[in-house]
């Protein structure tokens, strides 16, 4: 079992590292916790919160090209929980759209009913969900 001081960390490719580090910092309001150069051939930035319990780890593995998304269906979910007060969750969506994100339609439905879905420059998106998460 894993224990519950353990760190998640999500790690991706990009073939637009600084773009993308700038945009996830800009639109969620992460810190830049670390980066790395040219070990093995990788270049890197990790991204988040230095107290919470997960991270994002961007990857560029030089003279690889590793193009868009695969899907339209590959999310990164957050959920916000603000209602009826939806001040704080309408400002983070706001961040995305000022950070360089795109707002697109949810392939699945479901996550514009009470959330916004935004897409990167490399084809992955992100959902602001403005509800808590239940299970």
């Amino acid at each position: 079992m894993i224990p519950k001081s353990a760190i998640m960390r999500v790690a991706r490719p990009t073939d637009n590292l600084p773009e993308i580090t700038r945009m996830y910092v800009k639109g969620l309001g992460f810190e830049l916790l670390g980066k790395f150069q040219g070990h093995n051939g990788f270049d890197g930035s990790i991204i988040g919160h230095p107290k919470h319990p997960y991270h994002l780890e961007f990857t560029h593995h030089q003279g690889a090209t590793v193009g868009k998304a695969p899907t339209k269906d590959n999310l990164l979910i957050f959920y916000i929980p603000e209602i009826p007060e939806k001040t704080i969750w309408a400002a983070c969506c706001e961040k995305m759209k000022a950070a360089g994100f795109t707002l697109v339609t949810a392939y699945n439905d479901y996550w514009d009913l009470i959330g916004q879905t935004f897409e990167d420059i490399d084809g992955y998106r992100v959902v602001l969900q403005n509800r808590a998460w239940s299970a």
